[in-house]
């Protein structure tokens, strides 16, 4: 497994993880934006653009609904 590979499957399980226990803290929720965030720049150093384009856009809504838990 090469060093991007493992990055990827880093990001994503970081994902699927943090996802997983949002409901425990708005901690979560900000972990899973920088998670979706890593995520898009794996997507963008592969050239899979689609992919880190839609995980971009993730990383956004989760800052936000974190911002909104956080009011």
């Amino acid at each position: 497994m090469d060093t991007l590979t493992a990055f990827g499957l880093f990001a994503v399980t970081l994902m699927l993880v943090c996802y997983a226990a949002e409901d425990r803290s708005p901690w979560f929720v900000l972990a899973f934006a920088a998670a979706c965030a890593l995520g898009s720049i794996y997507g963008f150093l592969q050239g899979a653009w689609p992919f880190g384009l839609v995980e971009a856009i993730w990383s956004v809504v989760a800052l936000r609904r974190w911002l909104g838990r956080r009011a």
